[in-house]
């Protein structure tokens, strides 16, 4: 039986709790340590800056991984006892200093900084399920001659392969029944018997390439959990952790003052829905996948507190766990957790010589790509949308696609649809890094916006299907959806992005699939006919039904395209962008 469970960041004594439990003595309990990040998403460099306050104006200059292996160095000297632990999402939507080599150089510094286990996210799918078991058993990749540069960096070769486990408890291959990388780990630390389940948000095939996760079922999370307690403590497992690549929000600006609060408990949330579904015998919950910092008590199915938490993402922030346990039991005693900054200016820390050293080595190398300036901006394009969901940035992504699709022979596109969530970064006009003048767009700065490497494909959609995309948009409507797909349809409004020539106008109605107005749906000023056969241009995650645009996996004559870079290039490449604003394509009634 668990005796407590307890966060942010104080440990209550046991005597607390009532009189008729004794706290026990020293020599019959060992505190272990446990160090847990999540959304690494290779960022091998410093992120930027993180606000010391809400308000502030100062930042501090956070993150780097030889930073994080010096904080976690560190965190080791205090207790030997400790293991390190990730939520997920390490690789995928990466920099181009690690996208631009598969991510090998993200598992070779995570194999350095000295991660134990990482439970597989969702952004690990992004180049599907065979390439993801090469980043876990090595070897150089089967067609992309930028593999295994181990003699230009400093590792081996070929590619060495994670020496940490991946785990994903509730990814199945359906052809065999079984999990794709094991469902649990148990580690013995300081003595002690620790269980580890690592887990994948179910809702996964819906928002990577579908055609990456074929084959796979990705099971409930909670009930995947509890299935698997008896086999732990069949083997002598009492103190049980949970890495779950899900997580929840706080409706507080992230900084590093509020890297440990608990607003609202994520209430709504989905990882509080989980954790109340949990079965007492858990007692840490290690989440991730929303970026957001929070250190939370939620209550489990017995109605007890447990330790939820999660460190922001990209590096910025690391987790340190104190876990005490009985020796005698192994029953878990505590639990005290902290979110602290990777604050690049503390002098108390000792960033990693050697991961340095490699991080500049693959920046070197990346970097004749990288600073390749491929074109102009008048002014800062920015993703931001306005309130019918419609962005600059999207506007000009979208119009590129359309020109890399239109003429005759490469698609015969009249319309390009974006997806909102594949836009990472703005476009900043003063110059960056790679000092190559206010203004000028180098390959680095394009491929931080656009990051996932997606091809384009050209189909053909009746208007009727057109109209069904656009209100496939908005929660609640699951026109076309397959029968496995999740019924509420999306779980917030997705507004695609939409090419020059093409415009609508829409109103939450609160009626699924009756939010947008068909007769304001055109292009170049003319209705669409629902009857007519319309060329539509998107890229490769779209078209298998990402973000669950389900309607295009039935558009016909597919042709595909150059990749979305190369589109945003060539187009970058007429003349010097001047930044539209938002075009007003997308018209919202109030």
């Amino acid at each position: 039986m668990k005796l407590t469970a307890l966060a942010t960041g104080v440990a209550l004594s046991l005597g607390l709790i009532g009189s008729a439990c004794a706290v026990p003595s020293n020599h019959t309990t060992k505190t272990i340590k446990i160090v847990a990040f999540n959304d690494f998403h290779g960022q091998l460099e410093s992120p930027g800056k993180f606000r010391p306050t809400p308000s502030s104006s100062s930042t501090i200059s956070v993150g780097g991984v030889d930073w994080m292996a010096g904080y976690i160095d560190e965190l080791k000297s205090q207790n030997p006892n400790t293991i390190v632990v990730s939520a997920g999402d390490i690789i995928g939507a990466t920099p181009l200093i690690s996208a631009l080599f598969h991510d090998e150089g993200t598992i070779e510094a995570m194999n350095r900084l000295g991660l134990d286990l990482n439970a597989v996210g969702n952004h690990e799918f992004d180049e599907g399920k065979d390439e993801l078991k090469r980043m876990q058993n090595g070897g150089c990749h089967p067609t992309d001659p930028n593999t295994c540069r181990g003699a230009d960096v400093g590792t081996l070769v070929p590619f060495e392969g994670a020496q940490f486990k991946f785990l994903a408890a509730n990814v199945v291959d359906t052809a065999n029944g079984k999990t794709i990388f094991p469902a649990y780990s148990i580690k013995v630390v300081g003595g002690v018997r620790v269980g580890f389940i690592g887990m994948t948000l179910k809702e996964t095939p819906t928002i990577v390439t579908p055609s990456g996760v074929a084959g796979l079922e990705f099971k409930d999370e909670a009930a995947t959990v509890n299935a698997l307690l008896p086999k732990l403590r069949a083997r002598g497992v009492e103190a049980i952790a949970v890495l779950i690549h899900q997580g929840g929000t706080i409706p507080v600006t992230q900084s590093a003052s509020t890297i440990n609060t608990c607003d609202n408990d994520l209430n709504d949330s989905p990882i509080k829905a989980i954790v109340n579904q949990l079965d007492d015998a858990v007692d840490l919950v290690i989440s991730g996948h929303t970026h957001q910092a929070y250190n939370c008590q939620i209550a489990n199915k017995a109605g007890r507190l447990i330790s939820v938490t999660s460190a922001n993402a990209q590096g910025r922030v690391l987790t340190d766990i104190d876990v005490t346990i009985n020796r005698v039991g192994g029953d878990v005693i505590d639990v005290a957790a902290n979110n602290i900054v990777v604050d690049r200016n503390n002098s108390a820390i000792t960033p990693d010589a050697t991961l340095k050293t490699i991080v500049d080595n693959y920046k070197a190398i990346a970097e004749p790509v990288a600073n390749r300036v491929i074109g102009a901006i008048s002014a800062t394009i920015t993703r931001t949308v306005n309130a019918a969901g419609e962005s600059a940035l999207g506007d000009v992504i979208a119009d590129a696609q359309l020109a890399a699709t239109e003429n005759v022979g490469f698609g015969e596109a009249v319309v390009a649809f974006m997806n909102p969530g594949g836009i990472r970064a703005d476009l900043s006009y003063p110059s960056g890094v790679a000092n190559e003048g206010d203004g000028n767009v180098t390959y680095g700065e394009a491929f931080t916006v656009q990051p996932f490497g997606n091809s384009l494909v050209t189909i053909t959609l009746s208007g009727a299907q057109i109209r069904t995309l656009l209100e496939q948009q908005f929660t609640g409507c699951t026109d076309s959806y397959p029968a496995n797909a999740p019924a509420a349809g999306q779980p917030f409004n997705r507004i695609l992005q939409v090419s020059e020539g093409f415009s609508y106008t829409w109103q939450e109605k609160g009626t699924p699939c009756d939010n947008v107005d068909p007769a304001s749906i055109m292009i170049k000023g003319v209705t669409v006919d629902p009857a007519a056969s319309y060329r539509i241009t998107v890229n490769n995650f779209l078209a298998d039904g990402g973000d669950q645009f389900y309607v295009l996996t039935q558009g016909t004559d597919k042709l595909g395209g150059a990749l979305d870079m190369d589109a945003l290039e060539s187009y970058f490449n007429i003349d010097p962008l001047v930044n539209p604003g938002a075009q007003a394509r997308i018209t919202v009634l109030p």
